[in-house]
């Protein structure tokens, strides 16, 4: 019962708490909406944000911030379609992905470099890359949309696990790249709570210097962390290309926002030292939750702009005063 009371009191379960109440709230407004249909639809519409956010969720428990995973991946997932189109191979879908995991990769790479080999601030550098790699893509690789995408895309794209009929009589499906999503969900959990190299991450997050005294190598783990979250945002892009059926090169940038904001509302930190892919996901979830509410009641996309910015807020501070809260309540605990 305790461990309930803290588990609600927590940032992942306020968060939890207050997607249940909107959802009644918008329920009771439109009854169609509590459905089997709707959590479906949710699903489908986080995907590609819950991948980012994976990535990202990592970068944030490191200390660290990137705002280029969506460049990152508008060029893995442009770059591997002219490549595989211009090569006119037939290679199955899951090779479309490892490539633009790898180019993904690629890319990160050079931000761990000029992150945790040169010790440049992140956002600083992120913040160059975002411009950088997004006018390579447009200024070398092309600007035109590819509508007519490989038949293993399309294929892909057509197989559903699963598909029901909403209120209205539409029919909501939930399609394979789902599984992209948990996939990417089980790496990330296993790296982050089993192995050794994510319990750096967080000691690198709570303390960079006292990382280093207890002789963790922080610019190699920095490093590999940016390569990672490279590869992940890599998969996020080729999975959006599946899902919209065409590789269109100003897809994705402008996102960084929801994504963010889904990371802290999950629990991560600015600060670093913490996040969990369960609160990440929930976080994914709430903000697809909220933009399809308010897309389907008419409000205009720049109040959802203003929606999610004070989201991001409220997340941000929510750990601080809980965490001022707590250590307030010991305090009169162990004066009296």
């Amino acid at each position: 019962m305790r461990r309930a009371v803290q588990l609600l009191a927590s940032p992942q379960g306020i968060v939890l708490v207050f997607a249940l109440l909107f959802a009644l709230g918008v329920g009771t407004i439109n009854p169609g909406f509590l459905s089997a249909a709707t959590i479906v639809d949710l699903l489908r519409n986080s995907i590609v944000t819950g991948i980012f956010a994976l990535g990202v969720m990592m970068i944030l428990a490191s200390g660290g911030i990137d705002v280029s995973f969506t460049a990152i991946g508008a060029f893995a997932m442009y770059t591997t379609t002219v490549l595989i189109m211009g090569v006119d191979l037939d290679i199955p879908i899951i090779g479309y992905f490892v490539v633009s995991a790898l180019i993904g990769a690629a890319l990160g790479f050079v931000n761990g470099i000029l992150i945790g080999g040169l010790g440049l601030p992140t956002l600083i550098v992120t913040l160059g890359t975002l411009s950088f790699i997004r006018g390579a893509l447009l200024t070398f690789v092309g600007t035109t949309y590819i509508t007519n995408v490989p038949r293993e895309v399309i294929g892909f794209a057509r197989t559903v696990i699963l598909r029901l009929e909403n209120a209205v009589g539409q029919l909501v499906s939930l399609p394979l790249s789902f599984v992209v999503l948990v996939v990417v969900a089980l790496f990330v959990a296993v790296l982050m709570n089993v192995t050794l190299f994510g319990r750096k991450i967080y000691a690198i997050g709570g303390s960079e210097e006292g990382a280093r005294r207890i002789g963790i190598d922080v610019a190699r783990v920095k490093l590999l962390i940016y390569v990672i979250a490279g590869g992940i945002a890599g998969l996020a892009g080729m999975t959006h290309m599946t899902l919209s059926r065409m590789a269109n090169p100003f897809d994705l940038v402008g996102s960084e926002l929801d994504v963010i904001a889904a990371v802290v509302l999950g629990g991560a930190r600015i600060q670093g030292g913490h996040g969990t892919v369960v609160g990440t996901l929930i976080g994914a979830l709430v903000i697809t939750m909220i933009n399809t509410s308010l897309l389907s009641a008419g409000v205009p996309s720049y109040w959802q702009k203003v929606v999610i910015g004070i989201l991001i807020i409220v997340g941000t501070s929510l750990p601080i005063l809980i965490e001022t809260y707590r250590k307030h309540h010991e305090r009169l605990a162990r004066a009296g």
